[in-house]
């Protein structure tokens, strides 16, 4: 039997640490960022659909997505975030939807559905079991100005457009501390992966 694990976490939390982690056991993983890239690549209907509505402004001289610019735009306007999100979503639900019914196939005994919005978009209804890596606000935002080189105010607007972690913690029905050193939180990983007896 598969098993299906949801896997989020706020903005500069080490979910991503912890997928690839998880990837090292080769268990398979349909990483939604990913997704989000493949479907506003040049010459794709999401690509065009973002153009027609915040302008070529947003493209690169090589003509693909310019990210900053579209984040300083949509992070500063939940209405601007929410009309990429009518374009996006519904893309990246369909493709991650294909790569379940695909990863199914193969008889893998844990598909990693990677997912920074899992609660956010309802994508928790496709897991059997969700992991949340949590962390303090305080790391969160200090780990995200450092990451992206962002001013604190930009900082705070993107851990702002996602649901406080306080609230996933409510939802998720594992929770990896990542408040302390990565070898920490890898014993958690393992441990989680032990007690389900998946390695």
């Amino acid at each position: 039997m598969t098993l299906v694990l949801g896997l989020t976490g706020g903005i500069a939390s080490g979910k991503s640490t912890v997928s690839r982690w998880l990837h090292q056991y080769h268990f398979p993983i349909i990483d939604a960022d990913k997704i989000a890239r493949q479907v506003v690549a040049p010459q794709t209907p999401g690509l065009q659909q973002i153009v027609a509505l915040f302008s070529t402004e947003i493209l690169t001289a090589a003509g693909t997505l310019n990210r900053q610019k579209l984040g300083q735009l949509v992070f500063a306007d939940q209405h601007l975030l929410a009309q990429l999100t009518a374009i996006t979503g519904p893309l990246i639900r369909q493709t991650i939807l294909q790569q379940l019914i695909d990863y199914r196939r193969t008889a893998a005994v844990l598909i990693v559905l990677d997912v920074p919005l899992l609660f956010e978009s309802h994508y928790q209804q496709l897991a059997d079991l969700t992991m949340l890596v949590d962390v303090s606000e305080p790391i969160q935002l200090q780990r995200l100005m450092a990451r992206n080189q962002l001013s604190t105010q930009a900082a705070k607007q993107r851990i702002a457009s996602q649901w406080p972690l306080s609230a996933k913690r409510q939802l998720a029905d594992v929770i990896i501390d990542n408040n302390q050193t990565l070898a920490v939180t890898q014993q958690q990983v393992l441990k989680f992966l032990t007690q389900y007896q998946l390695v």
